[in-house]
């Protein structure tokens, strides 16, 4: 009841408000997206959040090229990026070795109010055809989103609540295409239509539907097809010829990945109203998708009579049905000369539902609801000196119904205030951060309530060496209360295939952080070199025990000191200029490591990765190759497998057929070109959901 009081006293504020204002170019938004520069708008009142972060920008034909069914899989050649890839259907982003809870998934400014973070077998309930640009936010200033952010925050924004009035009137943006490694079919499309002068409305949808999705290699790594290989030899002296035969098959399977098929689409519309003095806007969406959910083979040696024959645990393939309702608000007053800028508000509230199938059965259903809120006041620059500062909130009620539901139905309410201030003083820039927050996590049929306070802070600076070059370092203290999953859960999960026990006693969990940057860029080059380091106390992670309980393994959340540590580098440079072509060299490279105190490996670090690439850049024809080389991953946690090594060829072309605009675009890519086998050390199924084999994309986008 707090939490919905603070609501409705924040919209009292915004409704009492003197006019609402057009977004003016200072936050990007009212730019056009095929222009290709980057725009920065996740909190204009930052220069561009250089000095406690470090910001990528994911649009235009870039994102379109990247583009894939969830929102993991589309960022994966971003520097510092891995995915849980579970499922073609189901898989989020990992920055810099973390996922879940130290990770937000936010449209524009708040949460994607899913269950996502609970499990990697969950979606994100953000289709990215729906979507205009991604930013990926690392470092410390991302506290301002949350200390769910502690590995970082990937932004999205799309049109659903409209910024501007379209100069014509009417704005038509659509992307559709087609990918042979899982027979992908995909359209999207949006239209902004001004009413008025001052109101404009907004429709958008998605429709995506893929089969199985076709592996490189083979679809079991090493391990698995080791003990399907060792049962069949079994079954052979046992007599059992055909029930070897089909273990043999089974693991020298190649081709197409049981049960990863999907389809999924939205709707939604939209309303703003738009002045001189400032802007309000509301809008209504619809999320559906459908996915299989891949099984790993039982490979357990059976005695005589009893059942041992590698089928899947589980009364048969399992499938997710999901559906999101969901309504969103945003503001803008603008505040004059004085003191303050601009007043921003954004809220959003969802009704989310996902039943997991087990064949025809159903298995079991989650439900979520849950509201989200921002209020901010940005301040004027005053001297070099300016910031802003507000409060946020969220509430969450979560329940699961069925035989595996395991985590009991939970209650989570936060409430947080937050600063942000930046002087600016000649070559110098400083910039300080800090966030209170108040955590209250309750499991009624447990009797069981906790609370958290925490704090968090950050202090940074960096000096310009030239007009091209800076330097930068910082320090960040955050601190995370445990979620409700991880204190709670109990229980089978059929989906992840493993027994997930929580803790009810886990503490605070509690970092330092440092991070050092050294930035060029000139009209001809650019480098950016980031190294950080994390020194936890109380880092919660959930790691395999060894043990097995309703013939599932046991995963538990532990609580230990750790470090986590490592880079991101990336670089570009004009090589040549051939003809009306230029010739464009890039890499990105980064590595993480991460280490329990004691001596093991947190479970599920991304191996390191460089990605060099060339490319030809024209007026009408851009063509690229490039070539990312993975390395294995042999430090593991106890009870994790290696994961080897991989390298991927990928080749791509775009054509704007329009004379002088950029308004459409062909492009046709070939991704993994020599079909290699590929599996991301990141991922709870790598070991038998590899990635795609070889993907031949085309894909079509037009903006008017």
């Amino acid at each position: 009841m707090r939490l919905l009081s603070s609501a409705g006293f924040t919209l009292a504020i915004f409704l009492a408000a003197p006019a609402f204002a057009q977004d003016r170019a200072t936050a990007g938004s009212d730019d056009d997206v095929h222009t290709g520069d980057p725009i920065i708008v996740t909190a204009p009142y930052v220069r561009s959040l250089d000095i406690l972060g470090n910001v990528s920008v994911l649009e235009g034909d870039e994102l379109a090229r990247d583009i894939r069914g969830q929102i993991g899989d589309t960022l994966t050649r971003q520097a510092g990026v891995s995915a849980t890839s579970f499922a073609p259907g189901a898989s989020r982003p990992v920055l810099r070795g973390f996922s879940g809870e130290r990770v937000r998934v936010l449209t524009d400014g708040i949460g994607s109010i899913d269950v996502s973070n609970t499990s990697a077998d969950h979606a994100v309930t953000i289709d990215p055809l729906t979507v205009e640009r991604i930013e990926i936010l690392r470092g410390p200033a991302v506290l301002l989103f949350g200390s769910q952010a502690i590995g970082g925050a990937v932004n999205l924004f799309d049109r659903r609540i409209p910024r501007k009035v379209p100069s014509d009137h009417v704005h038509i943006d659509a992307i559709g295409g087609y990918a042979t490694a899982a027979d992908d079919r995909n359209i999207g499309s949006s239209i902004d239509v001004a009413l008025s002068p001052q109101i404009v409305a907004h429709l958008d949808g998605s429709w995506r539907k893929t089969g199985d999705a076709r592996a490189g290699g083979y679809i079991y790594a090493p391990g698995i097809r080791g003990d399907l290989l060792h049962l069949a030899e079994h079954e052979v002296e046992e007599g059992h010829l055909d029930e070897a035969a089909e273990l043999t098959a089974d693991a020298n399977r190649r081709g197409k990945i049981p049960n990863t098929a999907s389809e999924t689409w939205t709707a939604a519309g939209g309303l703003s109203l738009i002045n001189d003095g400032g802007q309000l806007g509301v809008s209504l969406s619809y999320f559906d998708s459908n996915y299989g959910v891949p099984s790993r083979p039982n490979t357990a040696l059976h005695e005589e009579g009893e059942e041992g024959d590698g089928h899947d645990h589980g009364e048969g393939p399992v499938t997710i049905g999901l559906k999101q309702w969901r309504a969103d608000v945003r503001g803008e007053v603008e505040l004059g000369d004085g003191f303050f800028d601009k007043l921003r508000l954004r809220g959003g509230y969802a009704d989310y539902e996902h039943t997991e199938f087990e064949g025809d059965e159903v298995g079991t259903v989650f439900y979520n609801t849950g509201v989200e809120g921002r209020l901010e006041l940005a301040q004027n620059d005053r001297g070099g000196w300016r910031g802003a500062s507000g409060l946020q909130f969220s509430h969450r009620d979560f329940d699961a119904v069925g035989a595996e539901a395991f985590v009991p139905r939970n209650l989570t309410d936060q409430f947080a205030l937050f600063t942000l201030q930046e002087w600016t003083l000649g070559s110098l820039g400083v910039e300080a951060a800090a966030r209170y927050e108040t955590t209250d996590v309750r499991a009624p049929a447990l009797g069981i309530s906790r609370n958290f306070d925490t704090f968090s802070g950050a202090l940074g600076a960096n000096y310009e060496i030239s007009e091209s070059a800076k330097i930068g370092v910082s320090v960040a203290r955050a601190v995370r209360a445990p979620s409700a999953e991880e204190l709670f859960s109990n229980g089978p999960h059929i989906a992840t295939q493993s027994f997930e026990v929580g803790d009810v006693n886990l503490k605070r969990e509690a970092s330092w952080g440092a991070e050092a940057s050294f930035k060029v860029k000139t009209d001809a080059f650019s480098l950016s070199l980031t190294g950080y380091s994390n020194w936890f106390d109380n880092f919660i992670y959930s790691e395999a025990t060894g043990d097995e309980e309703d013939e599932l393994p046991v995963f538990q959340y532990f609580q230990r000191d750790a470090r986590v540590w490592g880079f991101e580098a990336e670089a570009s440079a004009r090589l040549a200029q051939i003809g009306g072509f230029n010739i464009v060299g890039d890499v990105v490279a980064d590595m993480t490591r991460a280490k329990i105190k004691g001596g093991d490996h947190v479970p599920r670090i991304p191996a390191m990765r460089v990605l060099g690439g060339l490319e030809a850049q024209g007026n009408r024809i851009d063509a690229r190759a490039e070539v990312e080389w993975t390395d294995d991953q042999t430090r593991i946690a106890p009870f994790e497998t290696a994961t080897k090594g991989f390298t991927l060829v990928n080749a791509s072309i775009s054509w704007r057929p329009l004379p002088d605009t950029k308004n459409l675009t062909l492009s046709l890519a070939a991704n993994n070109i020599f079909d290699v086998e590929a599996r991301r050390h990141a991922s709870f199924t790598k070991d038998y959901v590899p990635l795609t084999g070889r993907d031949i994309r085309i894909t079509a986008r037009a903006s008017f």
